[in-house]
């Protein structure tokens, strides 16, 4: 009985849809816990204190910070990882291959973020948030995806992926451009300096590890002094691992390390990210349900999510094809592109993550307007219709 749990266990992490389920399974426990006696003690978790103490330096954090700033640092260097992997010989090496998902992914950010403005252009607060609508999850659209088995054409896959990651790299630029908070110039020269060494590192082809890590957490620690957000340090850290094999060995140090890396991610660093930035109390106290929903941010969030994206993604695509500027994939029909495009409405990570940026004192930390009720719907009604409208079309082929 116990081996065959075990074997169970093992056969769910090992689905593509796990890392998905898992962040759906660690947000619907968070709202659990606000909405019931466990309210007090979900609080007191995401604010306990951690302090990191050398010498004369100390750093304290809450829990909720930790997680934001420093395990989403490793979330992002991940993200880094496979972007120079993909553009120096993958999916997007070749203008052939990226044109289609660049188009996609350009309508994507800008419909819903248009939409956003258009709802709540009247408060200079509330658009504070215009960029929250413009990301896509792709763990959770990759898992829905995954749901409706081998039928889902691998061109439809690739689309998919490829887009997503032209929003992180979208999120990447909007997050340093956007949503640092007053810049402190000193830091980031030490920054430079330490690109440097990881450039040295690099050129000379230094496989250890350790070193970069040492490199890395020196250079988070001026990036957070800086007002910048410090997860970019992942970003930057990422493009100095070396992509090709040293002579002798089959495997790079990127990809092994990005091996290494994925399964702790995914199963551990999103799912806890998810459960952290999730809780919402339906308790909205002198304002009704109604008003909180209808209130101008989770309505732009929501519309965003669930019509900016698909119309963004689908009408951008559909018009360069027309105009003769890109080529669908033959195997691909229109219908299938929509539903896929619907899917890129699922928002959640870095919806939640560019929300506790966009309505956050940078002073203290403190949220400031609660938007996560518009990413939840907004998510929550792609996932769904992009799944029906998708499981109808290959029902049908």
């Amino acid at each position: 009985m116990h081996s065959q749990r075990k074997s169970l266990l093992i056969r769910f992490f090992e689905l593509d849809a796990a890392p998905g389920i898992l962040l759906f399974i660690a947000a619907v426990l968070a709202l659990i816990a606000k909405n019931s006696p466990l309210d007090s003690v979900y609080d007191k978790f995401i604010t306990l204190h951690f302090s990191i103490k050398v010498g004369a330096f100390e750093l304290t954090k809450s829990l909720l910070i930790w997680i934001n700033e420093g395990f989403m640092t490793i979330f992002f260097f991940l993200i880094g990882l496979e972007l120079k992997r993909e553009i120096i010989g993958g999916e997007l090496s070749s203008p052939k291959k990226i044109l289609f998902p660049a188009f996609g992914a350009v309508g994507g950010m800008v419909v819903p973020a248009i939409i956003y403005l258009l709802v709540n252009h009247k408060n200079p607060l509330y658009t504070k948030g215009w960029a929250i609508p413009t990301a896509t999850d792709i763990a959770f659209a990759l898992g829905v995806l995954t749901l409706l088995g081998d039928r889902v054409p691998r061109a439809l896959k690739v689309f998919l992926v490829s887009l997503a990651i032209f929003d992180d790299i979208g999120a990447i630029i909007i997050i340093a451009v956007f949503y640092s908070c007053d810049i402190n110039i000193m830091p980031l020269f030490i920054v430079a300096a330490l690109m440097v060494v990881l450039f040295i590192f690099n050129y000379y082809h230094l496989t250890r590890f350790s070193l970069y890590i040492l490199i890395g957490l020196f250079m988070w620690l001026a990036l957070l002094k800086s007002g910048l957000h410090a997860t970019l340090t992942g970003v930057l850290l990422a493009f100095f691992i070396p992509l090709k094999p040293k002579q002798g060995s089959n495997v790079s140090m990127l990809k092994r390390v990005e091996s290494d890396l994925s399964p702790s991610v995914s199963f551990i660093i999103l799912p806890l990210f998810a459960f952290a930035n999730s809780g919402l109390n339906f308790n909205f106290g002198e304002t009704t349900v109604s008003q909180a929903i209808l209130h101008s941010v989770p309505v732009g969030v929501f519309l965003g999510l669930f019509v900016g994206k698909q119309l963004g993604v689908f009408c951008t695509c559909w018009l360069a094809t027309k105009l003769n500027i890109i080529k669908k994939p033959g195997n691909i029909s229109w219908l299938m592109l929509y539903g896929v495009s619907i899917l890129c409405g699922i928002g959640f990570t870095m919806s939640l993550f560019i929300g506790s940026l966009s309505f956050k004192d940078c002073a203290t930390g403190t949220p400031l307007i609660n938007e996560r009720l518009g990413i939840l719907l907004g998510s929550l009604c792609s996932g769904i219709l992009g799944y029906c409208l998708l499981r109808y079309k290959l029902n049908k082929s």
